[in-house]
């Protein structure tokens, strides 16, 4: 079965490859579920999606508290 996403609002990119593919940041609504914070590779037409992560508003936090806290 496949699966159902959104990209309900992007945030940023990360990085670029050669081919096109861009590593973003985005808030990604998965199966009509609640939009999360996702880390993940796209094609340029968010048509495909690479292998990722998902973070929960929760997790997201404690990553820019740990992201800040090393900047230090």
């Amino acid at each position: 079965m496949p699966f159902k996403f959104e990209i309900t609002k992007n945030l940023g990119v990360l990085s670029e490859t050669t081919s096109g593919y861009k590593k973003e940041l985005n808030l990604v609504s998965w199966n009509g579920n609640e939009p999360k914070y996702d880390i993940r590779v796209w094609d340029a037409e968010h048509e495909k999606p690479g292998k990722g992560v998902t973070l929960s508003e929760e997790e997201y936090e404690i990553l820019k508290d740990l992201l800040s806290k090393e900047e230090k």
